[in-house]
């Protein structure tokens, strides 16, 4: 029998998973979606850049982002499965006996398998927020506060990622390679948090007409 897939049922009935007493879908799948909408909105604002005769200057430029925002969009929304198959893996690891053989190596496995795809879309978030920067400065005026949504989408995504990283990363206090996966993810954050909330308070300045 073929795997169901989270991201093949309907938003309600994903909502609706995710708010019932089950372990998947939790936090990371829904991370994974909406930095997927973030990225879509990006797609979506160069999209109604491209074929503008205000914007003939940047069409290549825009249609470049509509092509990469997608493969963001598509890559985010296969990370929210990913995400949900590495569960079973590390909930089984926590419930070895504590003198299981192994018990320590099986569940750093399965812990840092964990990490993998919430990392993942920090960096796709990421990316899609350097997009949107782009389109910001360059697009369709007329879609700067879709732009503004999708960055605000992207940064809570890149957040909420980032809180299963540290956890799982977390239970592994003498792990070098979690030690580096927890680097890693402080310097994503420090750098694009700061970039979202850059570009989120400029679409903020513009739509107020401040």
């Amino acid at each position: 029998m073929a795997e169901k897939l989270l991201m093949k049922e309907s938003c309600a009935e994903f909502s609706k998973l995710l708010g019932a007493k089950v372990s998947m879908p939790g936090g990371g799948a829904a991370s994974a979606l909406v930095g997927a909408l973030g990225s879509a909105l990006c797609q979506m604002a160069a999209n109604f850049t491209v074929g503008n005769k205000r914007y003939l200057d940047v069409e290549d430029e825009m249609k470049s982002i509509v092509e990469r925002s997608d493969k963001l969009r598509a890559r985010l929304i296969e990370l929210a499965d990913e995400d949900a198959k590495a569960f079973p893996e590390l909930s089984a690891a926590w419930k070895l006996p504590k003198d299981a053989p192994d018990r320590q190596a099986i569940f750093e496995k399965a812990a840092l398998n964990a990490c993998k795809a919430p990392l993942e879309m920090v960096k796709c978030c990421c990316e899609a927020i350097d997009l949107l920067s782009v389109v910001m400065e360059k697009g369709n005026v007329m879609l700067i506060s879709d732009v503004g949504c999708g960055v605000l989408l992207c940064e809570a995504a890149m957040n909420s990622a980032a809180m299963n990283i540290y956890i799982n990363a977390g239970s592994l206090r003498h792990s070098p390679e979690a030690r580096e996966i927890e680097s890693q993810t402080d310097e994503l954050l420090a750098e694009y948090l700061q970039k979202a909330d850059d570009i989120s308070g400029k679409v903020t300045l513009i739509v107020r007409r401040v």
